[in-house]
């Protein structure tokens, strides 16, 4: 007879996701799992092998889809302006106007692949000019509070 769980099961009959790390029984920690998908997923330097192709395995699905399109050098170029910027503790906006501009341009010249991404950033920026406009009615408001009072 056998048990409902699978971990009361016999050890050397282990089911085909037991056997690679099956993700709902791996630990939240990377590193206290030992699973080899985590040590294929971790930093190339300290491997052999193509260190650009186990980086681009371990990437943000956002840059994935970045350097899937038109723009993959001009994205690359950003992303290396800001980790320069930030290993050098250096303003990223001030060091990096070039590139972003660049990467911009080119994005807009690809808006055919790259609209979710422009579409996301037209809303942001609406979000932040909705909210400086709040700021700017609340500091007239309060300045006019305090005229009133005295």
């Amino acid at each position: 007879m056998s048990s409902p769980d699978p971990k009361t099961e016999n050890s050397d009959s282990q089911s085909p996701s037991e056997e690679l790390g099956h993700s709902s029984a791996l630990p939240q920690d990377p590193v206290e799992s030992g699973s080899p998908i985590e040590e294929k997923e971790s930093d190339p330097s300290k491997e052999g092998g193509d260190a650009e192709e186990e980086e681009e395995e371990g990437e943000c699905g956002f840059c994935l889809f970045m350097k899937g399109g038109g723009c993959k050098e001009s994205f690359t170029a950003w992303e290396v302006c800001v980790e320069e910027a930030e290993k050098n503790k250096e303003d990223i906006v001030t060091k990096c106007m070039e590139v972003t501009s660049t990467l911009k341009k080119c994005m807009d010249e690809h808006s055919d692949y790259y609209q979710p991404i422009l579409a996301a950033e037209r809303a942001a920026e609406e979000q932040v000019k909705k909210e400086l406009e709040a700021d700017k009615v609340s500091e007239e408001e309060a300045a006019a509070m305090k005229q009133a009072r005295g």
